[in-house]
């Protein structure tokens, strides 16, 4: 099993990180990608990279967290992204939950294109958040040409609206929101998605799934994720954890 979107990064679990990365490994987690959200997670998320063999690094602005940033706090980001232990730009995206106002996505739009540009200059694939704004995101990826493909982190969108995605050839990341008994669309959407584009991601410390929901969440709780949707898919939990476990390396390049 591996996450592909956990934030070791976070204050609720940096502190305890060498013990949180031990349990993942001890339930067989196989390896885990630290996501950045802004210049100081991103280094911390590539800080611990360098401790764990088995975790790898992305970097990137989230649109939570661009206010007050210029976009010149980039170039900083693309330093980051040339070390060895960086495997994509993330997490970036859209998010208009909490920013209604047309300004504020406007500029979510600009970090958002400026963040995939260098991904493609970079040679790196992207990690894409995306709440409340699943049309303008659709129509800015439409447009705009990703070489190394893309992830949307925690799809909640419709089965529908997932393969148009699929079409331009990102992957998508379930997990913990699909064990919850009133999440019937990302249940859809993870018994719809195609086998070679699906991820596993615990999204720590949020979104525990059940029986955790609530509480802190670990990538340690990854084989509950696992069962759910393979038991949705009507799948074998070996044959999903191989496929998940390829998808990952084809995304983000890494041999295990």
């Amino acid at each position: 099993m591996i996450d592909s979107h956990c934030h070791l990064n976070d204050e609720a679990l940096y502190g305890e990180r060498a013990a949180i990365v031990g349990k993942a490994l001890d339930v067989g987690v196989r390896a885990l990608l630290c996501v950045g959200y802004d210049l100081d997670s991103s280094s911390k998320a590539v800080r611990i990279a360098h401790e764990f063999p088995n975790v790898y690094a992305a970097v990137g602005y989230q649109p939570e967290n661009i206010e007050g940033v210029d976009i010149s706090a980039l170039s900083e980001i693309k330093r980051l992204a040339a070390d060895d232990r960086v495997v994509a730009i993330g997490e970036i995206g859209l998010d208009y939950h909490w920013f209604k106002k047309e300004e504020a996505g406007e500029r979510q739009k600009e970090f958002l294109v400026a963040q995939l540009d260098m991904a493609n200059r970079l040679g790196l694939p992207v990690s894409i958040h995306c709440r409340d704004a699943i049309g303008d995101l659709f129509e800015i990826v439409s447009k705009f040409s990703i070489k190394n493909k893309a992830v949307l982190h925690c799809y909640g969108g419709s089965p529908e609206m997932m393969m148009r995605f699929a079409k331009l050839g990102c992957y998508f990341g379930f997990g913990g929101v699909t064990t919850f008994k009133n999440a019937r669309i990302p249940k859809e959407s993870a018994a719809a998605c195609p086998a070679d584009r699906l991820l596993l991601e615990t999204d720590a410390p949020y979104l525990a799934p059940a029986p955790f929901r609530g509480k802190r969440n670990e990538p340690a709780y990854i084989p509950y994720i696992l069962k759910e949707i393979a038991t949705l898919r009507g799948e074998d939990e070996k044959e999903l954890e191989r496929q998940t476990d390829l998808n990952f390396q084809n995304l983000f390049h890494v041999k295990l």
